[in-house]
């Protein structure tokens, strides 16, 4: 149905008579039919009518008004040209869309603006976690280790922004490629290592390989990041063999007891055995430490001897066999008379019976 209604309905704005529209009258064709379509030009000059009406002094701009335009316009530059950089930020300017060799310190900068625009990067530290763990429902923690166990590994990346032209210009989402690359950096670690490295033995290894992997992929793409540390926060099996691997864990904690109680044992038996061989060698280095002193004032006496005997061979030789003849002699119950001294010898005399009289007469007056 056509918007100008015979009928004098004034279209689809309401109305009737000549109030056809909002300007007053139904658009339509200067000459054309009553049904023919509105005129775009007649629409365009009644709306410049209509706002030339709207503005003060009858649609004229005054200079006032042109300066108000003005000051405006000024103030929005001025606003958009200067800007701030803050403490842990810096800022890389660009002019028709190429970085400036120039970086924008903390503090208030200005800049041609739309001719230049500016970039920000934060420069302080920050941290990024991967690994939710099974309770927060993210599985990126999971991992195979090299001895075929899954384990979830939860860690943290703290890293910086190096080089904030790089960081801001040659990759499109540095932060992101920083997530993928240490996930990826701690799986290929975690794969060539058995799970017992992961869960207590070397943690501290496992990181700092982990970070060498991932800054030298990080220079490689160039994102203008430098990893600080690697720091490993949790790590455990997942929870559907939490169980089963809790009594591994309990087999091995009392192998480790039987193996210390055994090593005690040992080192007690040890240095009981190192003490008596100790003392053995003691009692050998005394032995011998008598033995030589023995022979050597033995050889001493004898060397002794000698010298008398080099002096008066007779004398000495007469003396050493008198001497030996007297502790040949000394327990034997034989009387020996020298031949030629006297008239002989009675011919029974009971002198051993003498010798024991003489000396059993002391104990037995010593009884009385």
């Amino acid at each position: 149905m056509p918007w100008n209604d015979k009928s004098g309905g004034g279209g689809p704005w309401g109305g009737g008579g000549n109030n056809g529209g909002p300007w007053g009258q139904g658009p339509k064709g200067p000459s054309g039919p009553p049904g023919s379509p509105p005129d775009l030009e007649d629409i365009i000059r009644r709306g410049q009518d209509k706002l030339r009406r709207a503005l003060p002094g009858g649609g004229g701009v005054s200079p006032a008004m042109f300066g108000l335009i003005a000051l405006v316009l000024l103030a929005l530059w001025v606003f958009k040209a200067v800007y701030t950089v803050q403490p842990d930020e810096i800022a890389v300017e660009l002019r028709f869309g190429e970085p400036k060799q120039e970086l924008s310190e903390p503090g208030l900068h200005f800049h041609w603006w739309p001719i230049e625009t500016v970039e920000t990067a934060k420069i302080s530290e920050q941290l990024v976690n991967i690994g939710g763990g099974a309770r927060a429902g993210d599985s990126s923690g999971l991992m195979l280790s090299g001895d075929q166990n899954i384990v979830n590994v939860q860690f943290s990346v703290a890293y910086q922004v190096s080089d904030p032209r790089s960081y801001l210009f040659d990759v499109s989402d540095p932060d992101g490629m920083l997530r993928q690359v240490a996930e990826s950096a701690m799986r290929e670690v975690v794969g060539r290592r058995p799970a017992q490295d992961i869960f207590r033995d070397d943690r501290q290894g496992i990181a700092e390989g982990v970070r060498q992997i991932i800054q030298q992929t990080l220079d490689g793409y160039k994102a203008g990041l430098n990893v600080n540390a690697i720091s490993i926060e949790d790590a455990a099996p997942p929870r559907e063999v939490a169980d089963a691997f809790d009594e591994v864990q309990r087999a091995e904690q009392d192998e480790d007891k039987f193996v210390e109680q055994a090593n005690q044992y040992s080192n007690q038996k040890l240095g009981q055995a190192r003490g008596q061989a100790a003392q053995v060698r003691e009692e050998a280095a005394a032995y011998k430490n008598r033995v030589v002193q023995e022979a050597q004032g033995e050889a001493q006496r004898f060397i002794s001897v000698y010298d008398e005997y080099a002096k008066a061979p007779e004398v000495t030789r007469k003396r050493l066999y008198l001497e030996t003849m007297e502790r040949v002699l000394k327990d034997s119950s034989k009387v020996v008379v020298e031949q030629g001294n006297g008239p002989g010898v009675v011919p029974y005399l009971p002198l051993p019976e003498i010798q024991k009289r003489s000396q059993a007469q002391p104990a037995t007056g010593g009884a009385q």
